[in-house]
C-alpha cells in the first residue's frame, strides 16, 4: 500500500513516516499543500494523510482541489482543531476521516487501516435505512422531523451500522472498526456507546433499532 503524507512539521513527519514504513506501507512525504496536490495528481496512492495547517495551501484547500480534479483517493485529515464545526468543514471538503492532534500512534494506524478498507467502495454522503438518514457531511441523524448531530464514536458506530444494515457485528469487530485494537479503550466501552445510541433511537421514535444477538453481537434492524 502506498501513502502520501503531507505535514509541514519535519520532526512529526519523520516520526510518522517511520511508523508507517515499519507497519509495511510505502510513504511519500511532502511538507506543503501545493506539493501535496502535485504528488497526488501525478502518482497513484492508496490513501492520503493530510495536515490541516500547512504553507502555500492548507489541507482544506488541498482536499477541495483534489476532489474538484476527480481524485477520489481516501484521505485522513490531521489537525489540532477539534471543534465539531471544524470536523464538519473537513468532511464537507472531502475528507474520509478526521484525527485530532495530538494523536496516539496506535489510533493513527487503526484509522489508516480503516481508511484503506474503504478505498474501493463508494459510500454516499447521505445513508438511509428505514425512516432514518445519516448525513456524513454534517453528522446529522434524522427521522422525520426529529434530528440530532452525532459526534465522535457515536457517529462512527451509527455510520458503520447504517452502511451495513442487517450485518451482525461482534463486540470485538466493533472495537476494531471504530476504536482499533491498538487504542487504549477497554472493550466494555462498546456496550456504553451502544446503549447511548439505542436510547437516542428510541427518543427519535424510529422504526429502526440496534438489535442484540445473544452470543453474536449487534445489528441494525427494522423493529419487529
Amino acid at each position: 500500500m502506498k501513502l502520501l503524507f503531507a505535514e509541514d512539521d519535519r520532526d512529526l513527519s519523520v516520526a510518522v513516516k517511520t511508523l508507517l514504513e515499519r507497519s509495511g506501507y510505502l510513504v511519500d512525504a511532502v511538507y506543503d499543500g501545493q506539493s501535496a496536490v502535485d504528488y497526488a495528481t501525478a502518482d497513484t496512492y492508496d490513501g492520503i494523510i493530510l495536515d490541516w495547517m500547512m504553507p502555500e495551501m492548507d489541507g482544506i484547500d488541498v482536499l477541495r482541489s483534489l476532489r474538484a480534479q476527480g481524485v477520489s483517493v481516501p484521505c485522513l485529515l490531521l489537525t489540532a482543531r477539534d471543534a465539531v464545526e471544524d470536523k464538519v468543514t473537513g468532511l464537507d471538503a472531502g475528507a474520509d476521516d478526521y484525527l485530532p492532534k495530538p494523536f496516539n500512534a496506535g489510533e493513527l494506524l487503526a484509522r489508516v487501516r480503516a481508511m484503506l478498507r474503504r478505498r474501493e467502495s463508494y459510500v454516499p454522503d447521505v445513508i438511509a435505512f428505514e425512516d432514518l438518514t445519516l448525513d456524513k457531511g454534517s453528522c446529522e441523524l434524522r427521522c422525520g422531523s426529529q434530528s440530532l448531530r452525532l459526534t465522535g464514536k457515536n457517529y462512527q458506530l451509527m455510520a458503520l451500522f447504517m452502511e451495513n444494515p442487517h450485518l451482525v457485528f461482534s463486540v470485538q469487530q466493533l472495537m476494531e472498526r471504530v476504536w482499533g485494537w491498538d487504542a487504549e479503550a477497554e472493550i466494555n466501552v462498546v456496550w456504553v456507546y451502544i446503549s447511548q445510541l439505542r436510547k437516542k433511537l428510541a427518543e427519535m421514535g424510529t422504526r429502526a433499532e440496534i438489535r442484540m444477538h445473544r452470543g453474536s453481537g449487534y445489528s441494525l434492524e427494522k423493529k419487529a
